[in-house]
């Protein structure tokens, strides 16, 4: 017998070995684990399979592009969920080419006043401790959904079409301007004016002012 041939003999046999002892280890590992636990590990495995969990590898190059300082003073925030309806090919082919969706939209609207804006002439001190203070029009911060409980209700599409690709990011966009403008047309901005006014107001006086006035200056258009 060859040298050669003992070789490859050698390897067939350790291969084979190897081949056995794996399947005595299934076999008494799923023998001590019973059929259901059997029967639930296959059907994670054919789950994986065909519905395989996503890998998501963040790029390790980070660019920050701005950084400024902040001097804003939060005073109201709305938390609101509204209903969004986004469609395309609504016409009378619409259930072949159809596509339509239910957005339920939840969000946040944050406003305030941003306080940076405040100038040296905007307050004004007594000798007889008086002090006026012009604060800065009350804005909106942040309009931003909040994407862990905002969710597609309903989805249908034609029967010749797999839906628009970009229908969901357009009424998520929708989304965020319809919340902000709820937010505006409910009063927002008059709330976080007020409130900014008494925190200031309070603030003023535990400074010892005797008299304090706050004057709301004119939203910039």
């Amino acid at each position: 017998m060859s040298k050669p041939f003992q070789t490859l003999l050698v390897i067939g046999l350790l291969f084979i070995a190897a081949l056995t002892g794996w399947g005595i280890y299934v076999s008494v590992r799923d023998a001590t684990r019973g059929p259901a636990e059997v029967s639930k590990g296959v059907a994670t495995q054919v789950q994986e399979l065909f519905h395989p969990t996503p890998t998501i590898y963040p790029d390790a190059v980070t660019v920050v592009l701005q950084v400024r300082s902040l001097a804003r003073l939060e005073t109201a925030q709305y938390t609101i969920e509204k209903v969004i309806t986004a469609e395309t090919g609504q016409g009378a082919l619409a259930g072949l080419f159809g596509d339509r969706l239910l957005f339920v939209a939840h969000g946040q609207v944050i406003a305030g006043v941003d306080l940076g804006l405040l100038q040296t002439s905007d307050v004004i001190v007594s000798p007889d401790g008086r002090v006026t203070m012009i604060l800065p029009a009350a804005e909106v911060f942040v309009a931003t959904l909040d994407n862990e409980q905002s969710y597609v209700y309903e989805r249908q599409t034609g029967l010749f079409t797999k839906g628009e690709p970009n229908l969901e990011t357009l009424a998520r966009q929708a989304a965020e301007d319809e919340i902000e403008q709820a937010a505006l047309e409910d009063g927002i901005l008059n709330l976080a004016q007020t409130n900014a006014e008494t925190f200031v107001e309070r603030l003023l006086r535990s400074l010892k002012f005797t008299d304090v006035i706050i004057v709301r200056a004119t939203p910039a258009k």
